[in-house]
């Protein structure tokens, strides 16, 4: 029955993206994007080179853009291994496909058909893998199935689980056979292999989250930005990477209060100049955007308290010069990657709501490396008893670093596993 209900859901969820296409975008990629499929393939160059390199072929599926960052460090260090083998790169959301169709570390990135049997075994006829790699939450039953029938070992790496998922349930068989699929499964830690043991799951290790190994290469090739270090002037910096209006609302009153050195440097979620003007008539120091900084006189950008980020690409070379980090999104949807500025050591801030499922973010806060903030007073509270304690500051700050160090090399296992199944 369940098999059953799962191949329906397959269907309806498409049925309901396609009347959804006309009123929404993302539906609306998603649908275009799938649209006769295999023609796209065969009338693309990657079809030619493939054909007539006959080298093997390794898929990496991403359900978005999260996952492909956890991929990355996979994907690089696996073409440096085997510069000849061909990339492929899934995607299942638009929100992931778009941001990196051109990603330069794949030689064919493309959507992923939905899970029915015959799209699976047209795919995985059509491109022939070698080996596959499913990052974190991906367990498609027809993809799985088939790559199994067919002899083709398929991994699952910085993979996590809960008590609370499907796969625990007395209900949940169907769900369980699929994880028998998977030739192997890095899982991120101890809970998640003793729960994959408890119902008879044995191809398992612990591999962590290799999200680590990836923000550990952002870090490495930060860019100095010499207008942000004039702009710091040798004062603590508070960093407010991926800020929504909740975040803000909790944040500025404490701005407005705090009469001691600090700088702010305030990265949104999205860019909008209309939300950064508006929260520019909020605070009361003098702010500029990033944007205006070749137009200021001289002595103007030290000058200012604060320093909006408006455009897309800077947030992870921004760390380097913070002192204190606020991440932003756990008033809303989910919490933004907390792992970018712990890479730097940074102490870390954010909303008492959604974090709970971000396994790095239940670390820090176990270390005592991050603070869940309720409203502003606690936030002053907590701020203040960092920025008055240089101490305690860098005490946690070691703390963090010593964290995230003890985390990395995911990405090292995964490939020595490959080279030990002796595949090509």
């Amino acid at each position: 029955m369940s098999k059953l209900l799962y191949h329906i859901s397959i269907y309806i969820y498409q049925l309901l993206v396609w009347f959804a296409s006309p009123f929404n975008s993302k539906a609306k990629l998603w649908i275009q994007g799938r649209k006769n499929f295999s023609n796209q393939v065969y009338a693309s160059d990657f079809w030619i080179k493939k054909n007539t390199s006959e080298v093997p072929l390794a898929w990496f599926h991403c359900a978005s853009l999260g996952e492909f960052e956890q991929a990355r460090p996979v994907i690089e260090k696996y073409k440096e291994e085997f510069p000849t083998h061909l990339i492929l790169l899934t995607f299942f959301s638009p929100s992931g496909y778009e941001i990196r169709k051109n990603y330069a570390g794949a030689d064919y990135i493309c959507y992923l058909p939905a899970d029915t049997s015959a799209n699976a075994l047209e795919f995985i006829e059509l491109f022939k893998p070698a080996v596959a790699f499913f990052v974190k939450y991906e367990f498609w039953y027809n993809y799985l199935r088939i790559l199994s029938e067919k002899g083709i070992p398929v991994i699952s790496f910085s993979t996590i689980f809960r008590e609370n998922q499907v796969f625990f349930k007395k209900y949940g068989g169907f769900y369980r056979s699929i994880l028998a699929y998977f030739t192997h499964i890095f899982v991120q830690n101890k809970k998640s292999y003793n729960l994959l043991k408890s119902i008879g799951i044995q191809q398992i290790s612990v591999g962590g989250d290799t999200r680590f190994d990836r923000v550990k290469q952002i870090a490495d090739a930060k860019k100095e930005i010499e207008v942000v270090a004039q702009f710091k002037d040798k004062k603590p910096v508070l960093i407010v990477g991926s800020c929504w209006q909740q975040d803000f609302e909790v944040i500025a009153p404490m701005l407005n209060d705090f009469k001691h050195d600090l700088k702010v440097i305030i990265a949104p979620h999205e860019i909008h100049d209309e939300e950064i003007t508006a929260w520019q008539k909020v605070l009361k120091g003098k702010s500029i955007k990033f944007s205006e900084i070749q137009q200021l006189k001289n002595g103007e950008l030290e000058a200012a308290q604060t320093l909006f980020i408006d455009n897309i690409g800077m947030l992870s070379s921004l760390y380097q010069y913070a002192e204190f980090a606020w991440i932003g999104g756990a008033y809303r949807k989910g919490l933004h990657n907390t792992l970018e500025a712990a890479t730097f050591g940074l102490p870390i801030f954010f909303g008492n709501n959604n974090y709970q499922k971000f396994q790095e973010a239940m670390d820090l806060i176990s270390i005592g490396g991050a603070f869940v903030i309720a409203d502003t007073a606690q936030f002053k509270s907590n701020f203040e008893q960092l920025y008055f304690d240089e101490t305690l500051r860098k005490e946690k700050s070691a703390t963090i670093l010593s964290y995230v160090k003890e985390n990395l090399g995911g990405t090292a296992k995964i490939i020595k596993f490959i080279k030990e199944l002796s595949i090509f």
